[in-house]
C-alpha cells in the first residue's frame, strides 16, 4: 500500500475508536473525557509509523523528510520557535481586543463573572484575587504552554505539518496544499466537534465550523513548517494555542456570554486575522513545497 492513504486510514479509524466510549455514553461530560482528547492527539503520530513502514524508508531519512531535525538553516527554526512561542498568545490577545471593538465580547474587569461561574461549576472553590488567578492562568499559559504542551503538540504536529503538508504542497502547490492539510486536520477531529466541541451551541454543526478554523489556522502552521523545514515551530505554536486560546475569553461577562462562533482566535474575528497573517507570510516570506517527483518516487518504493 502506498504511505499515503495508510497514514489518513490510520489517524482517522485510530480517533474515532479512541473516542467511542465518548459516543457510547457519557459524550464530552464523559469522566475521562480529557483521557480520551489527549490519546487522540497520538493517532497522527502512529499514522505516521505506520506509513513509515509501508514506505521502506531508513528510519534516520524519514525523520529528516517529516520535520523532526531542526532543518538546513538550524538559526532560521529557532528563530521561528521563538515567534511561534510568542506570536501566538499575542495573536490570542489581538483577536480578543478586536473581539471587543466589535462588540463580540464583552469584559468584566471588575466582577470577572465568566471566571468565577466556571469555577463554581467545576465545584472549585472562588479565590479572593480573581484578577490574580487569570493573570497567573495566561503568564504560565505564555510561558510554560509550549513545554506542557510539547508531547501532544508532537503526537499530531508530526502527523499533519511533519508529514502531510510536505506531501500534499509537493503535489497540489503551497497554498492548495496548505489549504488541503488544514480541510483534513480539522475533519480528523470529527468525533469531538461532532459532538460539540470547541462550539458547544452548534451541536454537531462545530464539525464543520471547526474545520474552516483549521484551515486557516493550517495555513500559518504549514507556513512555519515550510519555512523552517522542520516540525517544531509549528509544535510550539499548536501548543501555545492549546494553552492561551481561551484564557483571555474568562474576562467576559456572565451576564453577555461570548459566542465563541465569533469571538476569540477561534471564533471568525480569529479566522480573518489568521487568514491576513497567512496571505501576509506566504507573500513577503514565500516558502516552497518540495519536490512532487521526489516524493512520487518515495511513493514507489512501497508495495
Amino acid at each position: 500500500m502506498k504511505p499515503l492513504p495508510v497514514f489518513l486510514a490510520v489517524a482517522f479509524v485510530l480517533s474515532w475508536l479512541v473516542a467511542l466510549p465518548l459516543w457510547l455514553g457519557g459524550g464530552l461530560g464523559h469522566p475521562l473525557m480529557p483521557v480520551f482528547g489527549m490519546l487522540m492527539m497520538f493517532t497522527p503520530t502512529l499514522g505516521v509509523l505506520a506509513a513509515w513502514r509501508a514506505s521502506r524508508v531508513p528510519f534516520r531519512e524519514w525523520a529528516r523528510e517529516t520535520g523532526l531535525t531542526l532543518g538546513e538553516r538550524k538559526g532560521r527554526t529557532l528563530l521561528l520557535v521563538l515567534a511561534a512561542w510568542l506570536g501566538v498568545p499575542a495573536l490570542v490577545a489581538l483577536a480578543a481586543a478586536l473581539s471587543v471593538a466589535a462588540g463580540l465580547l464583552t469584559l468584566d474587569l471588575d466582577g470577572l463573572g465568566l471566571y468565577r461561574a466556571q469555577l463554581e461549576a467545576q465545584n472549585v472553590p472562588v479565590p479572593a484575587g480573581l484578577a490574580t488567578g487569570v493573570v497567573i492562568q495566561f503568564v504560565i499559559g505564555v510561558v510554560a504552554g509550549p513545554l506542557l504542551n510539547a508531547l501532544p503538540s508532537l503526537g499530531e504536529e508530526w502527523g499533519w505539518r511533519g508529514y502531510l503538508v510536505p506531501r500534499l504542497t509537493g503535489t497540489c502547490g503551497v497554498v492548495a496544499g496548505l489549504m488541503l492539510s488544514g480541510a483534513i486536520w480539522g475533519l480528523w477531529h470529527a468525533p469531538l466537534t461532532l459532538l460539540g466541541y470547541n462550539y458547544p451551541n452548534l451541536g454537531a454543526g462545530a464539525a464543520l465550523y471547526f474545520t474552516g478554523f483549521c484551515v486557516v489556522a493550517g495555513v500559518v502552521l504549514g507556513w512555519l513548517r515550510l519555512r523552517s523545514g522542520s516540525v517544531w515551530p509549528a509544535v510550539v505554536a499548536h501548543g501555545s494555542l492549546n494553552a492561551t486560546a481561551g484564557v483571555v475569553l474568562l474576562l467576559g461577562d456572565v451576564a453577555e456570554p461570548p459566542n465563541l462562533a465569533l469571538a476569540g482566535l477561534t471564533g471568525l474575528v480569529g479566522w480573518v486575522l489568521l487568514a491576513i497573517l497567512g496571505a501576509v507570510l506566504l507573500r513577503i516570506f514565500p516558502v516552497r513545497a518540495p519536490s512532487a517527483d521526489r516524493l512520487a518516487g518515495r511513493q514507489t518504493t512501497s508495495t
